[in-house]
Order: structure tokens, then C-alpha cells, then sequence
């Protein structure tokens, strides 16, 4: 172990909250308990607190405080982007088959919920991915049709890191809008995106690439558990999913969890201010480990395209080692890692981004994810090759011979 100090390569799965949050969010947990909704003294100062974090994150994203709808996290805000408008365009389309799109590498979040319209009677295209893990424009343009409603393409996959073409695939459908337009075609294309891994490091207004919808959550980017949020442009088609009150413009009903959305807007605050010197560190940190790794230990594959993805990603096959065992024997060294998205950790078949991508069965069971964050450091990246190296060798040694 690093001088009795764990090393933590698993920001893409949470990140650790920033001191600085946590002191925004502590006031609301006792001292100002109010529910946001109350017309009293105490309610109102909670309220103030949510004004503020609405207001810090549309001036992040680029768009109106209004257009912030508060939910429990990213996974919430993909199914009520999904359903909201998928549901709302079939009250008005009744009688006309839609189609929708999305591709095959989206988080589960967006994936289940296209499953269950396709079960409904919603045709869906699941659009493949290129063996550098993103979206070919050529395909996404043959994949649209004249009924094509709604668009839902991640813009950072998880797993790997790769960047989707977001304001590209934006234009695609802003020109195709223009020109249904003039066709007096009511169906206009809506476009969402999961931006959950993007915000530490890309531009994400919403303006910039030319999105409906936006999906953000606040623990990957130092902010707490518990909360997110879906950004929806005004005029967007969108019901409610969840009902039982008028919260959120009556799309989100709930009591609103002040603590993590004032946390959240610090959250996001700090993450603007800081953000081009953040990628520089981690992407040195993140390049410096891959070509060390690539010297020191034979037969490797990297997954993640180094050219076209989140300087924090280093997606890499140890061939001929099993990627449990890997986790496990750098979790007693005391460095946590993950083999693919947390949110599929539990499953033992190999992982379906990478098989989207083109990578074997075998290939993809050997694989560990390291993705770096703020505070990781260039000693504790020469710890993790220290140790990784003579571990990867023992556990090819150990691993049964086809």
C-alpha cells in the first residue's frame, strides 16, 4: 500500500466531495432544514439556497434557470428525458408509429428505457459504434427517417471514455428541422444527450451542441450522491413521470433534496472555474501511466482511443489475466480500480460497450478501467506501476491454460 493511503483510479464511477461542497451543504442538513416549498421564513431561505444552484448551473450549461429540472441523479433524469418526451409526442402523433434513435455503447440508464418503448410499439435504431467507441455521422444520417422523433446519444461513454460527436450529430438534426419545417412536418427531431461523464472536461452548453435535453448528476464531478439534474429547453415536449405534487414545472414531483442541490450548484461552480487545469494534470497523468504501462508489461491492449476521449480514461485488456482477479489484487494493495461501469458491476458477462466495439469475449473479461481525477499525483501513478506489472505476470501464471 502507498504509505498506508489508499489510491483511488475509479473516478468515472463517483468522485470524492470537494471540502468546499461539503461546507455549502452542511447549513442545510440542520440549521436551515426548511422544505423549499413552504411559504415561511424557513422555507424560504432553503428556496434561496435552490435559486442559487438553478442559477449556477444554467449559467454552466448556457441556458435559463427555469430550463433546470432537479431530479435524484443522472439515472432519473435519462428516463424522464426518455419517457417525457417519447410519451408526450405519442399523445400528439396517436395513430403514427414514431421512430427513435440511440446507440449501442448508452449507459443502462438510457437503454432499458429505449427497450421498454420498443416493447411498446416505438420502433428504435440501436446505432453500432466504430472499434474507437463512437458514433459514425454516415450511419447516424442513414439511421434517420421520416418519422424520427427523438435522438439520445451519450456524449462520454463510462466505460472507455470516448467522445461522442454531440454538435455534429446537433446540426444533422437542426438542418433536418429547418427543412421540416418548411414541409410543415410537425415532427420535429428532439435531441437528448447524457453528458454524466463529460462535465469535468468538455463544453456542455447546451446551445453549443445543439441540444433539447441534458442529463447530469452530481457526484461525478465532486459534488454529492443523490442528486442531478435534466436541463430542457423551453418548448420541449415533456410530461412527467413520477407524479404526486407540482414540483419542477410539474415534471418532477417530490420534496427537493436541498442539502445535495446546494452542494451540487458549489459542485458545478468549482468545476468551470478550474476546469482547463484540471485536464492538463489529469491528462498528463492519464498519458504518462498508458506509456509506462505499455513499456512495462507485455501484451496489453488499450481500449480507450487516447486521440478522441476524456483525458481522465485508460480503459486496458491485461490479455491472459482475468480482470476480477486483477480488481481484487489491487484492491489489497489498496488501489481501486474498476472493470467497467459501476453500475454493472455485479454482472459477469463481458462488458457490452466493449463488445460493441469489436473486442472478443476473452479480451474484454481481462480488462480494468483506470480513470484519473484532480487528486490523483504522479507518485501515486508510479506506486500503481510498482505493483501492477509483477501482479499482472502472477495472475497469467495462475490463470488456466485453453
Amino acid at each position: 500500500m502507498y504509505k498506508n493511503k489508499t489510491i483511488y483510479l475509479d473516478h468515472s464511477a463517483t468522485t470524492p466531495v470537494d471540502k468546499a461542497v461539503l461546507k455549502a451543504m452542511l447549513p442545510y442538513f440542520s440549521r436551515i432544514y426548511g422544505n423549499p416549498s413552504s411559504i415561511h421564513n424557513f422555507g424560504q431561505t432553503a428556496s434561496i439556497a435552490v435559486s442559487r444552484a438553478r442559477k449556477n448551473i444554467a449559467e454552466f450549461l448556457n441556458c435559463e434557470a427555469k430550463e433546470i429540472i432537479f431530479t435524484s441523479g443522472a439515472t432519473e433524469a435519462d428516463n424522464l428525458a426518455v419517457f417525457g418526451v417519447v410519451n408526450a409526442l405519442s399523445k400528439s402523433n396517436q395513430g403514427k408509429k414514431l421512430h427513435v434513435i440511440t446507440s449501442a455503447i448508452e449507459h443502462p440508464a438510457v437503454l432499458e428505457p429505449f427497450r421498454k418503448l420498443e416493447e411498446e410499439g416505438i420502433e428504435v435504431t440501436y446505432l453500432p459504434v466504430g472499434k474507437n467507441g463512437a458514433v459514425n455521422l454516415e450511419t447516424f444520417k442513414k439511421a434517420l427517417k421520416n418519422n424520427t422523433v427523438f435522438v439520445s446519444i451519450m456524449y462520454v461513454n463510462s466505460e472507455v471514455g470516448s467522445i461522442q460527436p454531440i454538435r455534429e450529430i446537433g446540426e444533422i438534426i437542426k438542418k433536418i428541422n429547418q427543412d421540416r419545417a418548411g414541409e410543415n412536418n410537425k415532427n420535429k427531431i428532439y435531441f437528448h444527450t447524457d453528458a454524466v461523464q463529460a462535465l469535468n472536461f468538455l463544453n456542455c452548453g447546451v446551445k453549443y451542441l445543439g441540444v433539447d435535453l441534458l442529463s447530469l448528476s452530481g457526484h461525478k464531478i465532486y459534488g454529492p450522491k443523490g442528486v442531478g439534474v435534466l436541463a430542457v429547453k423551453a418548448g420541449t415536449p415533456i410530461s412527467g413521470v413520477q407524479l404526486g405534487g407540482h414540483h419542477e414545472n410539474n415534471l418532477r414531483s417530490g420534496t427537493l433534496n436541498v442539502p445535495g442541490i446546494a452542494g451540487l450548484g458549489e459542485a458545478i461552480k468549482i468545476c468551470g472555474k478550474n476546469k482547463e487545469k484540471n485536464n492538463r494534470n489529469i491528462l498528463k497523468l492519464r498519458n504518462e501511466f498508458v506509456a509506462r504501462a505499455r513499456r512495462l508489461i507485455p501484451e496489453i491492449i488499450i481500449n480507450t482511443d487516447i486521440k478522441n476521449s476524456t483525458p481522465s480514461h485508460a480503459n486496458i485488456s491485461f490479455v491472459g489475466a482475468e480482470g476480477e482477479a486483477i480488481l481484487i489484487a489491487l484492491d489489497l494493495e489498496g488501489i481501486a480500480v474498476s472493470t467497467g461501469s459501476a453500475c454493472a458491476s455485479a454482472s459477469l458477462k463481458a462488458s457490452p460497450v466493449l463488445k460493441a466495439m469489436g473486442v472478443k469475449d476473452e479480451i474484454a473479461h481481462s480488462t480494468i478501467r483506470f480513470t484519473f481525477g484532480r487528486n490523483n499525483t504522479k507518485a501515486e501513478i508510479g506506486a500503481v506501476l510498482k505493483i501492477l506489472p509483477p501482479l499482472i505476470k502472477k495472475l497469467r501464471r495462475m490463470a488456466p491454460k485453453l
